[in-house]
C-alpha cells in the first residue's frame, strides 16, 4: 500500500478476506485520478515487488487502465479509476471483511454508502402511458 501512496493513490483500502474466500487472503484496492495515474501506481507497486525479490503475478487491465488488477496469488491489488471503482464497487461486495485503511488504522466493515445521482425523469412527451390508455385519457388523469 506504501507503494501506490507514493503515487497519490486515493482512498487506499485493504481488506482481509482469510477465512471468507478461498482464492486470495487479501484485496488492496487504491483509486488514480485518470488512467495514466492508475498506469504509475501499478508500476510502483510491481517495482517495488521485484525490488524486495518478490514475484509479480498476473496483470489485466493496464493498457485501458480503468481498473488494473494485479493477482499475487496471497493478495490481488486493484487500481481504479474513481468512476469504475464506484461501478463495481467491491468494498460492499465484499463488506463482512475487515478493512485496514492507508494509514494501517483498523475501519468499520460497514462503511455508509454514497449517495447515489437520481436518474433524470423523462421529458412529458416521451413519458409512458399505461397500457390501453389513448393520451387524452392519460391527460384526464
Amino acid at each position: 500500500m506504501e507503494a501506490a501512496a507514493e503515487k497519490k493513490a486515493e482512498h487506499l483500502l485493504g481488506i482481509d478476506l482469510r477465512g471468507i474466500a478461498s482464492f486470495t487472503d487479501g484485496f488492496v484496492i487504491a483509486t488514480g485520478a485518470q488512467r495514466r495515474q492508475t498506469q504509475a501506481i501499478c508500476d510502483a507497486v510491481i517495482e517495488r515487488l521485484k525490488a524486495a525479490g518478490e514475484h509479480v503475478g498476473h496483470l489485466e487491465g493496464y493498457d485501458r487502465g480503468e481498473w488494473i488488477l494485479l493477482d499475487l496469488s496471497d493478495v490481488v491489488v486493484h487500481v481504479f479509476t474513481p468512476e469504475t471503482r464506484e461501478f463495481y464497487a467491491l468494498e460492499r461486495l465484499w463488506g463482512d471483511a475487515p478493512r485496514v485503511d492507508g494509514d494501517g488504522r483498523d475501519i468499520p466493515s460497514e462503511l455508509p454508502r454514497p449517495a447515489r445521482r437520481r436518474p433524470r425523469a423523462a421529458a412529458t412527451p416521451g413519458r409512458a402511458r399505461p397500457a390501453g390508455r389513448s393520451r387524452a385519457a392519460s391527460r384526464k388523469g
